[in-house]
């Protein structure tokens, strides 16, 4: 059974496409089939695996709007087991013309589960930072939506937004859709976020990841190497805490689906 996994905040430059890129790259490690969709007009994951945003003939667009089956806009990696839906400019427009059309929010949903034994054990979503359109259809096929967050006033003041969508979807498309917060980018020599991590933490409980992710510049140099920290520093403080990350994520996965067989 594949778990569907949306990693999304309204607040841009939380570490949104670098958490997806290594967390997916993670999860291969552990040896499971990964499959990202760049949902960003921006297609930065696009660019991290090393892609053209503008080379694809079919992108995520062509599924939100085009109602193409999910698996024709797929493309390999140069990583076995990790593949990818790219992004490009164009969809941009889906926020224009998917609210006009019924049901919308549950498109990506429906392309989801409209592949029979869908060859893959995480489909994991990278949404823009914004709460429209793009982003509903992201959480309302979601089994978990994994919130980023800075230890930082302004990052952790978005999640009251997202909160606020998160009990829309819940009543309107997705009852059982859950979330984890991750806090990332931490530097724990700071006082500030240091307060913010244990507030995150008094507030949310078990709503926050155990792990964190802290400020590492490796992270974004394998960002602009198109690979994930896994692959260009296999040492690298990021890569051992994304790989704990996985391993967490993988655990309260099984936990959720031993609760809901028994």
């Amino acid at each position: 059974m594949y778990k569907t996994i949306a990693i999304s905040n309204e607040k841009g430059g939380v570490a949104k496409t670098t958490t997806t890129i290594s967390l997916g790259a993670a999860l291969v490690d552990q040896g499971c089939r990964v499959l990202l969709i760049d949902l960003d007009a921006q297609a930065n994951l696009t660019l991290a695996l090393g892609l053209e945003p503008g080379e694809s003939e079919a992108t995520s667009t062509n599924i939100l709007l085009d109602n193409a089956p999910l698996l024709s806009a797929r493309r390999k990696t140069e990583i076995e087991n990790l593949d990818l839906i790219p992004s490009n400019l164009r969809i941009e427009t889906s926020e224009q013309f998917l609210p006009v059309r019924t049901n919308y929010t549950t498109i990506l949903k429906r392309a989801i589960a409209g592949v029979p034994n869908l060859p893959y054990d995480y489909v994991l979503l990278d949404c823009p930072p914004s709460l429209g359109a793009i982003t509903q259809n992201a959480l309302a096929a979601a089994n978990l939506l994994l919130i980023p967050t800075q230890a930082e006033y302004f990052s952790a003041y978005a999640l009251r937004n997202m909160m606020n969508l998160v009990r829309r979807i819940r009543e309107e498309d997705n009852p059982n859709l859950a979330y984890r917060i991750l806090v990332t980018m931490l530097d724990n020599r700071n006082r500030t976020h240091r307060n913010i991590h244990e507030q995150l933490r008094s507030t949310f409980g078990e709503g926050v990841f155990n792990t964190v992710i802290e400020i590492d510049t490796k992270l974004r140099e394998s960002s602009i190497a198109g690979q994930p920290i896994s692959r260009y520093k296999p040492g690298a403080r990021g890569t051992t805490q994304y790989h704990i990350l996985a391993q967490e994520l993988m655990e309260y996965a099984k936990e959720t689906e031993n609760r809901q067989t028994a």
